[in-house]
């Protein structure tokens, strides 16, 4: 493998034009199949083989009037909503918002049938119905100017659900804020503008392209707008971090003296080698998601997956491009008062650290798993759930309307459950419909139930369920658990009618449910298909045992910051979030994805240093320190940058975006503080010779693949190493 990653390199420093013209061949296909085959993102979220999703699914076909999109427009008046006048004027702009594109009903409060007017009299909401999931800003003009007299007569109006978010912005410039950090700490690390742009100029390509192909998926498969949103996290901070790899290895071989195309090719025969397991690896952890048995997680990962692969693609090929075209001149713009870096780029600074680690391992590897151990403490009382309104901005319409309904009808009735009961095409007796309505009501737990709905053949029966809970209480959820094992099978014992329930509370319990119990599946494909490709490139099981080891202490911390953050609201107001929020539901795999697959990039960029350092001397305590100071300042740059990417996303409106961007940044953070500058060293100095370890039979199984670029004898295998190629116009190159 490092012979073909040699020659591409070498031919795109001889040839750099072929392949830039290859990438921008495949960037315009690409997005021109965009433009005509791509699709709109779908938020709708699905669980099939849920109780909760049988239930939805239902409905759906056999009540479809009952899944219509719809928004409730809430009014509230202290002087009371019954006076004639009040009730002229919102009768009005009711037929009013009946008129609306995309509407196809409109309920009144006032309607004998099922008014909505609160005990007080101060509150009453208005449903409309559309027949799109979302609507904009052009619908949303529309009610204002419909609702306008009510306001003018002081009556307060709100909205929450499509017309709630119709103006809301779905996204910020956390990707601009991003690229611009990067962009300082490459100037900082390189000295030089041309150095500092050809990572940033390959990762954007990169990204155009990916984004494009997940553009494509959408026009085939569901896919939700968190896909786009976690690949283009990924795919800024692996991109720049796999070409600042391989830029680094360049400028080095530069250095010592090697003609243009034998750097790029050794560059891209070690480096890049490395860039091609790290990203095989992070693909690997990824695509484990499609053990989840979720859709929208199993569209993740192989969004996300597109995209690392794309990424680590354009570090191996079109970089290597970039630098034939610019050679020498990689090294040229210097910036002002950026003193440049000579040699190797070895850190003395960070290789003295490593040697006080590796002399005292027990000391410094306890203090460390001690911090991460308390990190991840949180964790433990971590609480699944997806955010709503109630946890939206206090200004906002939203979180207005959810606070009016809550105070007006009940914390529940923002969060109802429905309870479908179905006979499988014969009639429901009445009698039966009303036992178990009788059932629910006298539930604890339960505020109230409304009239039952059916479809015309009487077979299926919804009726509508009013916690006395807030949907995010875990009361609701036990609520959920005694309805299901307890109420609905005693009152429908002897009937053969089955009922189910949903609602976005059952709806919560299934999923999390179904991931607890896929977790260990999970792990296991995800923690032991990394082993077996570290072992592989290792050739040791105690290296990647290791790695998985100390990664998953990474994530538990991670995991803690998390919800310290959101759960317990540690500092939440400092990032845009009010009100302490649930744990998104697949939240904990995803991050448990993206973090074990990212902590494997730094771990075989760090061993593969290690490991060629002891195999030219065999002094393990020696090759780690030698490792760690020639790695730890690209390392550091390399996660700065991957670090500032994830926090701009916490300026995003979302509060699930700003979860992950915390998440992933709290993890990189830890990861190449904690576990690489600290933890690795004292684990490996703890192994010595034994971290190198493979069993002879293991050994004459595993395929060869030599990360270092060379055989097992120590010389190096690339067609032009011996006797080193010197540049015909050599001068001197500064990194």
């Amino acid at each position: 493998m490092s012979q073909l990653l040699y020659r591409i390199g070498h031919l795109a420093g001889r040839h750099p034009w072929r392949i830039i013209a290859a990438w921008v061949a495949l960037a315009g296909a690409i997005l021109v199949l965009n433009v005509s085959q791509g699709g709109e993102y779908d938020e709708s979220f699905s669980l099939p083989g849920s109780e909760s999703q049988r239930a939805a699914d239902a409905i759906e076909e056999r009540l479809p009037q009952q899944t219509l999109y719809s928004s409730h427009v809430v009014f509230h008046a202290d002087r009371g909503l019954t006076d004639p006048a009040t009730r002229t004027a919102i009768r009005q702009a009711v037929d009013r918002l009946a008129e609306g594109q995309h509407v196809v009903g409109v309920s009144s409060p006032y309607d004998p049938r099922g008014p909505t007017i609160s005990d007080d009299g101060q509150t009453a909401f208005a449903t409309v119905a559309f027949d799109v999931q979302k609507v904009g800003p052009e619908e949303l003009a529309e009610a204002e100017r419909s609702l306008q007299e009510v306001r003018d007569a002081g009556i307060q109006v709100e909205y929450d659900g499509a017309l709630g978010y119709a103006n809301v912005e779905t996204g910020g410039n956390g990707e601009m804020i991003g690229i611009l950090m990067a962009v300082v700490i490459l100037a900082v690390a390189f000295g030089s503008m041309v150095a500092m742009s050809l990572p940033i100029i390959t990762a954007l390509v990169a990204i155009v392209v990916g984004s494009s192909a997940i553009g494509i998926m959408s026009g085939i498969v569901q896919v939700s707008e968190v896909t786009g949103v976690v690949a283009m996290m990924l795919g800024l901070g692996v991109g720049i971090d796999y070409a600042l790899f391989i830029l680094t290895r360049h400028r080095q071989n530069l250095a010592s003296g090697q003609s243009v195309p034998v750097a790029i090719g050794r560059a891209n025969a070690t480096a890049g080698l490395s860039v091609l397991f790290a990203g095989v690896t992070v693909m690997v952890a990824i695509v484990g998601l499609k053990v989840s048995g979720v859709p929208m997680m199993e569209k993740m990962g192989y969004g996300s997956a597109i995209m690392v692969a794309v990424v680590m693609l354009a570090s191996i090929t079109l970089l290597p491009a970039i630098l034939g075209v610019v050679r020498h001149r990689v090294n040229s713009a210097r910036i002002p008062f950026v003193k440049p870096r000579e040699g190797q780029d070895s850190d003395a600074a960070s290789a003295r650290w490593a040697a006080r680690v590796v002399a005292r391992p027990v000391l410094y590897g306890g203090v460390a798993a001690a911090l991460l151990g308390a990190l991840a403490i949180p964790a433990f009382s971590m609480y699944l759930g997806f955010a709503d309104a109630g946890n939206d901005a206090p200004s906002s319409t939203t979180r207005q309307a959810y606070d009016l309904v809550a105070d007006g009808y009940g914390p529940g009735v923002n969060g109802p459950l429905e309870v479908v009961l179905d006979n499988e095409g014969a009639l429901i007796p009445a009698s039966t419909i009303r036992q178990v309505s009788t059932a629910l009501g006298d539930a604890s737990g339960v505020a109230s139930v409304n009239r039952p709905e059916t479809n015309d053949a009487h077979d299926i029966a919804i009726l509508t369920v009013i916690p006395t809970t807030s949907p995010q209480d875990e009361r609701t959820n036990e609520l959920v658990e005694r309805l299901r094992e307890t109420t609905l099978p005693s009152a429908l014992r002897g009937s053969g009618v089955t009922a189910s329930v949903t609602g976005s509370t059952a709806l919560i319990d299934d999923v999390s449910s179904q991931l607890h119990q896929r977790m260990p599946w999970f792990l296991a494909a995800v923690v032991g298909l990394s082993f077996l490709v570290l072992m592989v490139v290792f050739r040791s099981v105690l290296v990647p045992l290791k790695a998985a080891a100390l990664n998953m202490l990474s994530i538990g911390a991670a995991y803690g910051v998390v919800v310290a953050v959101f759960q317990w609201g540690w500092g939440a107001g400092a990032i845009g979030v009010h009100e302490t929020v649930p744990i998104m539901p697949l939240a904990p795999m995803l991050m448990f994805a993206i973090l074990f697959g990212l902590s494997m990039d730094y771990e075989v960029f760090l061993m593969s240093r290690v490991r060629e350092q002891y195999r030219m001397h065999f002094d393990p305590q020696r090759a780690v320190v030698e490792g760690v100071g020639s790695t730890a300042r690209v390392i550091t740059s390399a996660a700065l940058i991957m670090i500032c990417v994830f926090a701009s996303f916490v300026l995003d409106v979302d509060v699930t975006t700003k979860m992950f961007g915390i998440g992933l940044a709290a993890a990189v953070f830890l990861d190449v503080t904690l576990v690489r500058m600290v933890l690795v060293p004292a684990a490996m100095s703890l192994l010595g010779h034994r971290a190198w370890w493979l069993p002879a039979w293991l050994d004459r199984l595993l395929p060869r693949i030599d990360i270092d670029g060379g055989t097992d004898d120590g010389e190096e295998s690339w067609p032009e190493a011996l006797p080193l190629p010197v540049d015909p116009e050599p001068e001197r190159v500064l990194v």
